[in-house]
């Protein structure tokens, strides 16, 4: 699901990676969380890389899954986060298997994100959130970034908030706008939770 060149430079990029970014905004992350509708005990952290955005929160089992090795070996030797192999669009986890999901500043490098979300759909249990924090393109850095990326050979392409909530719904999930601006979240609940 990543674009070649795409996995290439995070490979590269893994020793230095969290040296470049600012750490995930956790908070953000937890109110777009909080539109779950079940207690939250199993969260992977899709394209999680070396696991910055898992790292950033606290309570549930976090697992971070992505297709670089380079970052699951961070994610795995210098945060202690359970680690697992796989692509955005062939999850290698069963059906209904997981509380909650993130993908953070991630989803962008995924040449079939529909796709990405309707997987994501399928391994949330019912009543369990979706949070996608991204970039806006429609936002002056958020133009200039997807320039950049473009400009290094990256195959990024960014959707707008209301976009991603569509593509969500698409998906089967409830969207929900959690905030914009130029980084942003959107959440989506899988339907069907009934608390017994």
């Amino acid at each position: 699901m990543h674009g070649v060149g795409d996995v290439q430079f995070f490979n590269r990029l893994a020793p230095l990676y969290d040296l470049v970014m600012p750490p995930a905004d956790g908070e953000r992350l937890a109110a777009g969380l909080e539109h779950a509708e079940r207690p939250i005990e199993m969260l992977l952290d899709i394209g999680g890389g070396s696991g910055r955005a898992a790292a950033s929160l606290t309570g549930p089992e976090r697992v971070v899954v992505d297709i670089s090795s380079g970052m699951l070996r961070r994610a795995r030797h210098e945060r202690g986060l359970a680690a697992l192999a796989g692509d955005a669009g062939r999850l290698p986890v069963r059906d209904e298997a997981a509380d909650a999901l993130l993908i953070v500043d991630a989803l962008h490098h995924l040449p079939d994100r529909e796709g990405a979300l309707r997987e994501a759909a399928r391994v949330l249990a019912p009543g369990g959130a979706l949070v996608v924090a991204e970039f806006d393109p429609e936002h002056p850095l958020g133009r200039a970034l997807e320039l950049a990326e473009h400009a290094i050979g990256m195959q990024s392409a960014f959707l707008t908030p209301d976009r991603l909530a569509d593509a969500m719904a698409d998906a089967g999930l409830r969207p929900v706008v959690v905030d914009r601006g130029f980084t942003y979240v959107v959440a989506g609940v899988k339907p069907g939770f009934a608390e017994g």
